[in-house]
């Protein structure tokens, strides 16, 4: 049992792979290509709102090396390879941030779309994300046969995201996400740095300086320090999240309860969750509200535990007006795509069969056939008219007979349910 999870099985050596960490640190010429290039299309992705792309990013991204590196240097008390991790690690984040504010000031499309918003608020979960990616990216490292995980982790710890959110909040004005996603990047980086400090220490990898037992606890302090500085806002924005979660679950169930299912129709909500008292304001298509009416539905907000919030009803008819136009728009590109979608089953429907089993159940009466293929095939001719005719062809060990053909022709009406089809040995 104790080999199973022993991490010295398949360790790669030492110093094979303190050479391999060293090397990843620095930023210069290709490196820095690579990381502004990274910033770039991971800044066009969250511009574009693509998740591909944004993965994209991160999977090509040099951004784990100077992290790793100032793991290590803090598990072997390397102090000359500290400061060169963090002076690069600096280095990459001045040009992330650099070369993200460069591309959103001069990009002409600014919204905030889920994709950046999704960076701007971090929690607890992301300080788990953080360490146990970065356990698995430092183990992964360490072993002779690196395997899969490297690009797992490299998507799963997110480092790009979040340092070119902060490059949208400084170009866009916007200190709020700049502040969230720059804590976000910071609380990555904290955390696999001291995932790999941890892995270090386990695999007892030599120090470099001798240091005594004043200021090995003195590092262990600042650690616990850090740690705790990252780790109190986080819990701190995790109950937030919950408790937003769970208040919009509660506005869900309200507008429900006292609105759709009797049949009054939404056509604008919007929930303000940090204001104080929160708002919830809504339009609705025909239905109008008397000042009486307005105060009724407030007070029901009571019944629904929902506390510290204000409905607000919008009546105004150019507002309505507006809001009606983009729920027909919306609901007219739905419909749209449901008619391309069916219209495109039923063009599919038109050249394909039911074919479940028809292989087993056609090699059980005929033996010799190797593979079978059945499909509506069109036919063209002079007079520019169309038809459509069944056809199957077969391929058999040996040439079937005309027994054996017609046998297969009538066994396969039945299956399909058809009338004719014409059937062909595959050449």
């Amino acid at each position: 049992m104790n080999n199973i999870f022993n991490l010295h099985n398949g360790e790669e050596d030492k110093q094979k792979v303190l050479a391999n960490v060293k090397s990843n640190t620095s930023f210069n010429g290709s490196n820095l290509w690579i990381l502004a290039c990274a910033i770039l299309v991971a800044s066009v992705g969250l511009n574009v709102n693509s998740t591909a792309v944004v993965i994209g990013a991160m999977l090509i991204s040099p951004l784990m090396g100077p992290i790793v590196g100032a793991g290590f240097a803090l598990g072997m008390f390397d102090f000359h390879l500290l400061r060169r991790s963090l002076k690069n690690l600096l280095l990459a984040t001045v040009v992330g941030l650099v070369v993200s504010f460069l591309y959103f000031y001069l990009s002409p499309y600014k919204e905030a779309h889920s994709e950046i918003i999704a960076r701007t608020a971090p929690n607890i979960y992301d300080v788990l994300i953080a360490f146990f990616g970065g356990l698995v990216g430092v183990i992964a490292v360490t072993r002779v046969e690196k395997g899969n995980p490297i690009p797992g982790v490299a998507i799963a710890t997110a480092l790009m995201p979040p340092l070119c959110t902060a490059g949208y909040g400084l170009a866009t004005g916007n200190f709020a996400y700049f502040g969230g996603a720059l804590f976000l990047y910071t609380i990555n980086c904290v955390f696999i740095c001291i995932a790999t400090y941890v892995i270090v220490k386990f695999l007892n990898y030599p120090a470099v300086e001798l240091v005594d037992k004043k200021k090995s606890n003195k590092i262990r302090i600042w650690i616990s320090v850090i740690i705790a500085l990252m780790i109190v806002p986080s819990i701190f924005f995790a109950y937030r999240f919950i408790d937003q979660q769970n208040y919009e679950i509660k506005v869900k169930n309200f507008l429900s309860k006292e609105f759709e299912e009797k049949g009054n129709t939404i056509v604008y909500k919007k929930t303000t969750y940090s204001s104080n008292p929160k708002k919830i304001e809504l339009a609705f298509l025909s239905r109008k509200f008397s000042a009486v009416q307005i105060k009724e539905v407030n007070e029901k907000l009571k019944a629904y535990k929902i506390e510290n919030t204000r409905v607000i009803i919008r009546q105004d008819s150019a507002f309505l007006a507006n809001a009606t136009t983009k729920n027909a728009a919306s609901n007219e590109v739905e419909d749209q795509s449901k008619a391309i979608i069916s219209e495109l089953t039923n063009e599919v429907k038109k050249y394909t069969f039911k074919t479940e089993n028809i292989f087993p159940e056609a090699q059980s009466i005929i033996p010799e056939l190797n593979t079978i293929s059945v499909a509506k095939q069109e036919i063209f001719n002079k007079s520019d008219s169309t038809k459509i005719i069944p056809v199957a062809f077969y391929e058999s060990t040996k040439a079937l007979t005309t027994d054996q053909e017609k046998i297969l022709q009538n066994w396969l009406k039945v299956k399909l349910k058809i009338d004719t089809i014409e059937v062909y040995k595959r050449n």
